[in-house]
């Protein structure tokens, strides 16, 4: 099959997309993404993470306790179709969002289930795809 530039371009979030595409994931149906910011301080993480509540955002935080800075990490968990351009239009808001709190805009993910055609779905392989 060959692939259309159009739906995945030719850029990291082109090739992550391309591959859960190939991979066979369903990219007509809703994914839950999850987008991270970074932060060097709990008060920055903090603010922000308040902010993004009062945006009606379902995040999760917490302290990377194995990183020499003892990053904060914001994930924001938001259920949408995984087009290229819902995908792009988050990444713009939320790397202004880390920005105005002296934070960094991580990159995204999801779960991805992949299958064999012989495997039983309730023993798939999970993968964790990310941009």
């Amino acid at each position: 099959m060959a692939r259309d530039y159009d739906k995945f371009p030719d850029d990291e979030n082109g090739h992550v997309l391309w591959q859960m595409y190939q991979d066979g994931d369903d990219l007509q149906d809703d994914h839950e993404i999850e987008f991270s910011i970074a932060f060097n301080s709990e008060e920055q993480a903090d603010r922000c993470a308040l902010h993004l509540l009062k945006e009606e955002q379902k995040i999760s935080l917490y302290q990377d306790e194995e990183s020499d800075t003892l990053e904060w990490t914001i994930t924001i968990h938001v259920y949408m179709q995984p087009t290229y351009e819902n995908i792009v239009d988050l990444e713009q808001w939320f790397t202004r969002i880390a920005a105005e709190f002296q934070g960094e805009y991580d990159g995204w993910g999801c779960m991805a289930y992949v299958y064999d055609d012989e495997d039983d779905p309730e023993e798939g392989e999970s993968k964790l795809r990310s941009s």
